[in-house]
């Protein structure tokens, strides 16, 4: 799985960053910081979700 986090997470905010993964019928979302706790999203919700902001 493949994670990637937003490009306004530079400037030495490395750590403070929510990470997300595209696994096909679901997005992933997990706090850098804490790796081992997941969240898993369906993805059309995820499209809902970042259209809305």
């Amino acid at each position: 799985m493949e994670w990637r986090k937003s490009s306004y997470s530079g400037g030495g905010n490395e750590g403070n960053c929510v990470e997300v993964a595209f696994t096909g019928p679901a997005v992933a979302v997990r706090d850098s910081k804490n790796t081992g706790v997941r969240l898993a999203i369906p993805a059309d919700r995820w499209r809902a979700f970042v259209a809305a902001l």
